[in-house]
């Protein structure tokens, strides 16, 4: 959520803001002017509320004067006037809750500012390659990963849509074992050479944690429900980054470095008839996500950090990849900037997103009041937050059994991963 007072002091700089991101100029335009008189009108009603309340008090001190001369028409009329002030005052307390709720409503669906060096484009047909790593594997007659996986018998979308419907696999023997193995490692690497904390988080989050992260109100549709009215979480950066909701933490503990493996839930709502065969766009996945709670001072050294991180990942798996600095029609909501990982897939001769990388700013820290109390000065400042997978686990699978197919279709295990597999070096 952006502040405010930063809005009025800075509207242009919203319109722009709102434009890079594709709103059209007068749209921009009128989103703004709504919101600084959505403010206006709450800072006038508070106005008008502090003179009666100011009124109030002085009328009751005037009373007592009044009573002590004996003079009791005064004090039976200012009697009278303090009764109506109760009566507007109380009126205006419940006014005063409806437009504070009407302001944050409508700063809750404005998206984050564009930090200055990402690119201005509609879609990723904007976004900046950086890097890249490895040589990606000729495709040639190379096979996809459902080819590969159910021609081994180890992977079944059909026994998956009779209990679930599309979108769902069952994996199973050394195919099961060697996600679970990839998510194992990644989190031994993340917590043991990379200096986060494990987390095993709730699946099922209330509203406001949805809120917190940016998911809600907007993005509904994407997310599951459950009929208790708790959520699915989409990825555990949600329970992850709300660790901190509602707080207020020591300059000195800080950054927080927060990693987890869970189950992740997306209706993919918007995702009609893209990547229908195969795991990369499932209702249900593995991933291990990292979070950062940290200062806005080293915010952007610690997405640099992040994205070293997720990176190791695929160099320790020896898998082509390449780093992408998304455009802003291409970036997330809360997002100020992020950069995509992208994995090679020589079965579809493409490379495929494996992990978004963020920094939101305060963004995040403003719908969840997260703050950090400085070593150094008075009063709190709101943290900045940061997400990024380490990696999707399941298409870290794909990655790994595209790449390391084998002629006869069997799979050859990474060598980062044969501990996990018992020493296992093929799949077959």
């Amino acid at each position: 959520m952006l502040d405010i007072k930063w809005i009025r002091d800075n509207p242009q700089a919203l319109v722009e803001a709102l434009a890079r991101r594709g709103t059209t100029p007068d749209t921009a335009e009128a989103t703004v002017r709504d919101l600084v008189a959505s403010d206006d009108a709450r800072r006038e009603h508070i106005a008008a509320l502090q003179v009666a309340q100011e009124r109030r008090n002085a009328a009751s001190k005037e009373i007592g004067r009044a009573k002590a001369e004996k003079d009791e028409p005064r004090a039976a009329a200012l009697i009278a006037e303090i009764a109506e002030l109760k009566g507007f005052i109380q009126a205006g307390e419940e006014r005063e809750r409806e437009l504070d709720r009407a302001l944050e409503q409508a700063l809750a669906v404005v998206p984050n500012v564009p930090a200055d060096d990402v690119p201005v484009g509609p879609d990723e047909s904007a976004n900046v390659e950086r890097s890249r790593h490895g040589a990606p594997v000729p495709s040639g007659h190379s096979r996809e990963h459902f080819q590969l996986g159910e021609a081994l018998g180890l992977m079944d979308f059909e026994a998956a849509a009779k209990l679930s419907g599309s979108r769902f696999v069952v994996l199973k023997g050394q195919l099961a074992r060697l996600e679970r193995a990839l998510g194992q490692f990644m989190l031994d690497l993340h917590t043991t050479e990379h200096g986060y904390t494990e987390v095993n988080p709730p699946l099922l989050v209330r509203d406001e944690v949805m809120f917190g992260t940016g998911q809600l109100p907007k993005f509904g549709e994407d997310l599951f429900r459950t009929t208790d009215g708790r959520w699915l979480i989409p990825t555990s950066e949600v329970p992850l980054t709300n660790l901190v909701r509602d707080s207020i933490l020591d300059e000195k503990d800080l950054p927080l470095r927060f990693t987890a493996l869970t189950p992740c839930f997306r209706s993919e709502a918007g995702s009609a008839g893209r990547d229908v065969r195969g795991m990369l766009r499932q209702h249900q996945f593995m991933k291990v996500e990292l979070v950062s709670i940290t200062t806005p001072e080293i915010s952007d050294a610690e997405q640099q950090r992040m994205l070293g991180c997720a990176e190791e990942v695929l160099r320790r798996l020896e898998l082509p990849y390449r780093v992408v600095l998304l455009s802003t029609g291409d970036m997330g909501f809360s997002a100020r900037r992020t950069f995509d990982i992208e994995v090679w897939l020589p079965g579809q001769n493409a490379y495929r997103e494996i992990s978004s990388c963020s920094t939101c700013g305060d963004f995040q820290a403003r719908r969840m009041n997260a703050r950090f109390r400085p070593g150094e000065g008075k009063g709190t400042r709101f943290v900045h937050t940061l997400n990024g997978s380490g990696v999707a686990v399941g298409r870290a699978l794909i990655a790994v059994m595209e790449n390391y197919q084998n002629p006869d279709g069997s799979i050859t295990v990474p060598d980062a991963l044969r501990p996990y597999m018992g020493g296992i070096g093929r799949i077959g």
